[in-house]
């Protein structure tokens, strides 16, 4: 291999590197994001990953890589899918914290209580105009 080729391969490698620290960061912050909207706090989701505080709290910085059981214990505990945290779920990573989980659990609901809902998104969205 030549040295142009050498120098092109270590420039994609630091691409990826950049790329990979970004996605860190995405994941650190929907980590926080669906934490904060549970209401738990940082200790309480350590004690339950066996981990200290400070490496939950490099992990929602993106300062620290997440180990796969890790996140899949954070998905369960936080009731999203792994991949809304990878970013890999499109919808629901386009969603608010609070709207996906409310999609989630409209999911389980009959045809007949999903109408219903939504009748009554209706009548909360019609209140919130006349206000």
């Amino acid at each position: 291999m030549g040295q142009t080729e050498g120098g092109e391969a270590m420039t994609n490698l630091a691409l990826n590197q950049d790329s990979d620290e970004e996605k860190r960061h995405r994941l650190g912050d929907r980590l926080r994001e669906a934490r904060k909207y549970l209401g738990l706090k940082q200790e309480e989701v350590a004690t339950y990953l066996k981990i200290p505080r400070t490496a939950l709290t490099d992990i929602e910085n993106g300062q620290r890589r997440v180990e796969a059981i890790e996140l899949t214990r954070l998905a369960k505990l936080y009731r999203q899918p792994v991949a809304y945290f990878l970013g890999e779920d499109e919808a629901g990573a386009s969603l608010p914290v609070d709207v996906a989980h409310l999609a989630r659990q409209a999911v389980d609901l009959s045809q007949q209580d999903r109408d219903e809902l939504g009748r009554f998104a209706e009548y909360l969205r019609a209140r919130s105009r006349a206000a």
